[in-house]
């Protein structure tokens, strides 16, 4: 869920190889995309635990335990606590990556392709949850984001160009900000939904400002011609 290109670097002449490609980092990458259906069933199952209920109040955080709230607080917990545990594994992998000196295509490609996964998950969660123009745009921006740097990144890499659209600064802040709004979200307290929407309207405006630094850099060459 981090811009993930370091997590799985270029393999240098010293990188030990693994014979199979379930080493330690690709199975905590496929642990993360494997929390995916469990992140969604939780969202939506069992239906007595309530779909899309409104914002917790704090006088109903006060009542934890009690029987008649007791279910809808414990799916947003289950679900922040799936999202962060995926977080954890993302950091985990890239760790582990880096002290184990292991590295695999296989990695390099699964990596960035969960974070999306479960970026965008949570993201169609919220949006039926808070139906709201912040939500809708935040989501359709941030998505579209991913797929179009995505297919920019593989085709530069095409014309052996891939270290000119590498992670910026931009890129990552605009990660954090974007994994604490959807988990502030995810925990749907009133006394924190303001929060959570000022930060995912900051999280909009760094995807756009860290997509127009990768076009940016890949425009010398989308602009030649063929």
């Amino acid at each position: 869920m981090t811009e993930s290109t370091h997590l799985h670097p270029q393999e240098p002449s010293s990188t030990q190889h693994n014979k199979s490609i379930f080493n330690l980092p690709n199975n905590l990458t496929i642990a993360r995309i494997l929390m995916i259906p469990l992140f969604v069933a939780i969202a939506y199952w069992p239906p007595a635990m309530g779909i899309g209920m409104p914002a917790i109040s704090d006088n109903v955080i006060a009542k934890v335990g009690m029987s008649d709230f007791s279910d809808s607080l414990l799916r947003h917990l289950l679900l922040t606590g799936v999202f962060i545990l995926a977080a954890i594994t993302d950091w985990l992998d890239g760790y582990f990556a880096r002290k184990l000196n292991v590295v695999s295509a296989f990695g390099r490609f699964l990596d960035p392709v969960a974070d999306k996964l479960m970026v965008a998950a949570a993201l169609i969660v919220l949006v039926q949850w808070h139906p709201n123009i912040i939500m809708a745009i935040a989501a359709i921006v941030i998505i579209s984001r991913e797929i179009a740097v995505s297919a920019l990144r593989e085709w530069m890499a095409e014309l052996g160009k891939s270290t000119s659209v590498a992670v910026s600064y931009v890129g990552k802040l605009k990660t954090t900000f974007q994994m604490i709004a959807i988990t502030v979200l995810l925990l749907n307290w009133q006394s924190l939904e303001m929060i959570g929407y000022v930060l995912m309207v900051a999280a909009v405006i760094l995807t756009l400002w860290s997509m127009m630094i990768y076009l940016k850099a890949a425009w010398p060459y989308l602009k030649q011609s063929d």
